[in-house]
């Protein structure tokens, strides 16, 4: 058992580093375990008699403490740390060190400083369950099977009956096929690259809801041959099977309620070898399938991309296969509304919803092309992020009316955005949740002329929002939202060709906080209910008697004016 030295080194002011006794807590006893460094003198933790980090024979392995190969007597003052099991461990139990007066304890102790600055009074205990492990169990012929049943788990040759199908399939399964022209249950494919040189490997299966893209290469050594019987090559091989909806499918084939058909969204034409070329060669292969929960699959469309490939020798064709999943629409209807930019509250970078009638759609900005000139693309907004575009608008020779209203069009979009929503989730059919957009001109330029077409030539997009809700789960809401055009004066005497045109979008965070809480009340000092006790004794005696009380009192009185002073 290690003296009271040797625990490690001193801090100033008696205390060891907080770190060597990582997860002291202030609250009643805490059990620690730790591997506190020695000193200089003396090694806390003796080198161990199995080594388990000693790996390579003959030479000093990095941070194993225990490996004899490095020759340290301390390998905490060389390494970073020690690997676990390379060091005995230590187990600690502290209290608060304001509340030991003495200790009587006869393991070495310690007083520690936390990472909060409190002391903490420590005694390293002798647990030899930390070092020693449990006695080996013999195993011989009668309880080899009762040991393995009792602790083993899975195996590979399993013995129990085959299990029926899952009645739906979980994200990550399978997805099953079945080819009614050989009555064959297979899985859908998506062949992927492997190798260096990605070859395709079409025993790759698609994973349920698992949305995503591969990239494979095929190698022909007569590619005149390939064309036309390698179905690889042929879109008709992507579609000639059904999908089953779910899994449990499989145990009634005839039921063609479980079944979906492979729908190609256009028809796909076959490989054909005219003269020193192969067309129609399947280049890109994307199945849309549509889900929902566990109903299973409800539909799978299929769509293709295909090439012409020159007849020689060594040719190569790179093919995509992409999956997406997106969830099962009823109705047209319901496709309409959109994905949310939040729920409720907006979510950072997500479209800026707004409502023009009935139709809802993405708040724009201008865009403009290579030239500079105004692209019929527009940027779009995205919730808490300013953005800034411009653009040159060619004019047509048209009268001021025309012209303004062609100008106005392009700052705002097509249609004009008359509403915005005030959560991410917002319904068009619910008007309380949209708020009306203001509009406001100001002119930076006055011209005092009877000829003159007031144009807009710069729009800034103000939206005032904030969070609202808990502290913990705040919802971000836009609570207003302005256009403010900024107009300028030109003479139709001299029209123009190009207006340089600006839009602008900026958002305020007006959020209110709530007033900080409380902190922790102050330390009510609350003095003994006998602290005076020894001044009635003394005045309660007789007068020689107070002459010898005169001096304790004094001392009293210091120390009641002391506290006093400290509490102040």
């Amino acid at each position: 058992m290690p003296t009271h030295s040797d625990l490690g080194p001193r801090t100033q002011g008696g205390t060891l580093q907080s770190s060597e006794v990582p997860g002291i807590s202030t609250a009643g006893p805490t059990f620690v375990t730790s591997s506190t460094p020695g000193n200089k003198t003396v090694d806390l933790f003796p080198v161990l008699p199995i080594c388990v980090c000693d790996l390579t024979p003959s030479a000093c392995d990095i941070n194993c403490c225990c490996d004899s190969d490095c020759y340290l007597l301390h390998p905490r003052t060389v390494f970073s740390f020690c690997l676990p099991g390379s060091v005995r461990s230590a187990s600690w139990v502290c209290v608060d060190n304001s509340l030991i007066f003495r200790s009587n304890s006869p393991f070495p102790s310690r007083v520690f400083m936390d990472s909060n600055g409190i002391k903490q009074f420590c005694v390293h205990v002798n647990n030899s369950r930390l070092n020693y492990l449990q006695k080996l169990q013999k195993v011989n012929a009668t309880n080899f099977q009762a040991l393995a049943t009792e602790f083993g788990g899975e195996s590979f040759t399993s013995t129990s009956q085959t299990q029926s199908p899952s009645s739906f399939y979980r994200a990550g399964d399978p997805i099953l096929t079945y080819f009614p022209k050989w009555s064959v249950i297979s899985l859908l494919r998506q062949p992927a690259g492997v190798g260096a040189g990605g070859l395709c490997a079409k025993s790759n299966p698609a994973g349920f809801l698992e949305s995503k893209s591969t990239t494979c290469a095929r190698f022909f050594k007569n590619l005149a041959d390939s064309c036309t019987s390698d179905p690889a090559l042929n879109a008709a091989s992507y579609y000639n099977f059904t999908v089953l909806k779910v899994p449990r499918g499989m145990s009634d084939l005839q039921n063609m309620e479980l079944q979906v058909p492979v729908t190609p969204v256009s028809q796909a034409g076959s490989p054909v070898l005219a003269g020193n070329t192969c067309q129609n060669v399947v280049a890109q292969v994307i199945y849309e399938i549509e889900t929902n929960g566990t109903f299973g699959i409800q539909k799978v469309s299929v769509s293709f991309g295909q090439t012409n490939l020159t007849v020689e020798p060594g040719t190569s064709l790179q093919q995509d296969f992409i999956i997406h999943f997106r969830a099962f629409q009823q109705s047209t209807a319901a496709s309409l509304t959109g994905s949310r930019s939040g729920n409720p509250g907006y979510i950072v970078g997500k479209p800026l919803l707004v409502l023009t009638g009935d139709m809802r759609h993405s708040m724009t900005l201008l865009q403009s092309q290579g030239d500079g000139t105004c692209s019929i693309k527009r940027h779009e907004v995205q919730f808490g992020v300013n953005a800034i575009s411009g653009c040159k608008l060619r004019l047509k020779r048209v009268d001021c009316s025309h012209l303004q209203q062609e100008l106005y069009q392009a700052l705002h979009g097509s249609p004009r955005p008359e509403h915005i929503a005030i959560f991410g989730n917002a319904d068009p059919a619910q008007k309380g949740e949209w708020t009306q957009i203001l509009s406001r001109n100001y002119s930076v330029s006055a011209m005092h002329c009877t000829s003159c077409c007031v144009i807009p030539v710069s729009l800034e997009i103000q939206i005032l929002w904030a969070y609202i809700g808990l502290q913990s789960n705040p919802q971000a809401h836009v609570s207003g939202a302005r256009f403010l055009y900024q107009l300028q004066s030109i003479q139709d005497s001299q029209p123009k060709t190009e207006v340089p045109l600006k839009t602008v979008v900026t958002f305020v965070d007006i959020t209110q906080k709530p007033e900080p809480p409380r902190g922790q009340p102050r330390m009510d000092w609350k003095y003994p209910f006998d602290f005076f006790f020894p001044f009635k004794m003394a005045f309660s005696r007789g007068e020689g008697s107070q002459k010898g009380s005169i001096f304790p009192i004094i001392i009293l009185c210091l120390l009641l004016l002391g506290v006093l002073n400290h509490r102040d």
